[in-house]
């Protein structure tokens, strides 16, 4: 399998913003943000899409879920929005899974 940007990200051969990381996950900013906070949780493993995620993933699912809790309490964020497009159908870009953070939507 050919290695998804986030993995290439993830091995240090593209360059990347990073907000956090730690064994089980990396969070990168947007390089396109939509919005005035826009991060994307990655895990490390590389799963394709949400459709993948087998019943041993489930604890990285929650994982990411925490981690988003994390960030929004460092970032002091009001309120925000965590996204998971599933498929090309669904506006899945990189088939690598990952969410996106956003918050301090534009107007």
């Amino acid at each position: 399998m050919e290695k998804s940007i986030f993995t290439k990200i993830m091995d240090g051969e593209i360059p990347a913003r990073i907000e956090y990381e730690d064994e089980h996950v990396i969070v990168i900013h947007d390089i396109a943000p939509k919005a005035s906070v826009h991060l994307l949780i990655i895990p490390r493993k590389p799963i394709p899409t949400l459709m993948d995620v087998s019943a041993e993933d489930l604890p990285l699912i929650g994982h990411i879920h925490h981690v988003a809790q994390l960030l929004a309490k460092k970032l002091e964020l009001p309120g925000f929005r965590l996204i998971n497009n599933c498929g090309k159908e669904g506006g899945q870009e990189v088939f690598h899974i990952h969410y996106h953070l956003l918050s301090g939507f534009y107007e």
